[in-house]
């Protein structure tokens, strides 16, 4: 297993009185897509939450390419090289599709993301770039919020549940440009609970229950035995 840039050790993170993560570890080496999989409300976003710094954890270590970033405010973790994109998308609705990218550029790390680039990647938002974000489809919205992510020029993309709510044709198409990041060679973690889409597009796999991890494996280890999928998620 090559160096991994991302390491999450023995992470416990609450909300008030209600914990939520019992001790979550995992990793993330440069260039890989990982996917934490797992059903609604078993932890998935506080992970993400918790790398982000938006949910400190109350005990445990987050290092990035060796440097602790346990409980670091969130704009200090983008300017470090992550970026975020949440499940509920939290675009700008008054905004043009164009200006939603154009105040994600203005802080952005040094890199090679620009709007054209993200409009070549996403050719539907070129088409769009005039139109508000609040009347875009759910498909578009998911869109654009990993394009103004990318603005932010991130080495590490935390994706937490991109293909929720949306059409079949619209996940294949997320899967194909998710897979294009992929081979480019970004990093990506990758919080799920459709096991095909995440499958398509994963290197390893950590199935998360109740807090916990309850299994880490390859992709392509956990597709082929259907007693490991029937035993950790019921399928």
């Amino acid at each position: 297993m090559p160096d991994r840039v991302l390491v999450v050790e023995d992470l416990y993170t609450a909300y008030g009185l209600s914990q939520v993560l019992f001790g979550v570890s995992l990793g993330v080496a440069a260039g890989e897509c990982v996917c934490l999989l797992g059903r609604n409300g078993v932890g998935k976003t506080t992970t993400m939450r918790s790398i982000m710094g938006l949910t400190p954890p109350r005990r445990g270590r987050i290092a990035w390419k060796g440097q602790d970033i346990t409980g670091r405010e969130p704009f200090k973790v983008v300017s470090l090289g992550i970026g975020f994109v949440p499940e509920d998308r939290r675009i700008f609705a008054d905004l043009t599709v164009w200006e939603n990218l154009d105040v994600a550029s203005r802080r952005q790390r040094s890199g090679g993301w620009t709007v054209e680039r993200v409009y070549d990647l996403f050719p539907k938002l070129r088409e769009l770039r005039d139109r508000q974000g609040g009347f875009l489809s759910g498909g578009e919205q998911q869109m654009l919020t990993i394009a103004r992510t990318l603005m932010g020029n991130p080495e590490l993309l935390l994706l937490d549940e991109p293909s929720e709510g949306l059409a079949p044709l619209v996940v294949e198409h997320m899967t194909e440009q998710i897979g294009r990041l992929k081979r480019e060679g970004l990093t990506i973690l990758l919080a799920e609970q459709n096991v095909e889409f995440s499958l398509d597009l994963a290197d390893r796999v950590y199935v998360l229950e109740k807090g916990l991890i309850r299994y880490e494996g390859s992709a392509r280890e956990f597709r082929e035995d259907e007693s490991i999928r029937h035993q950790y998620l019921a399928l």
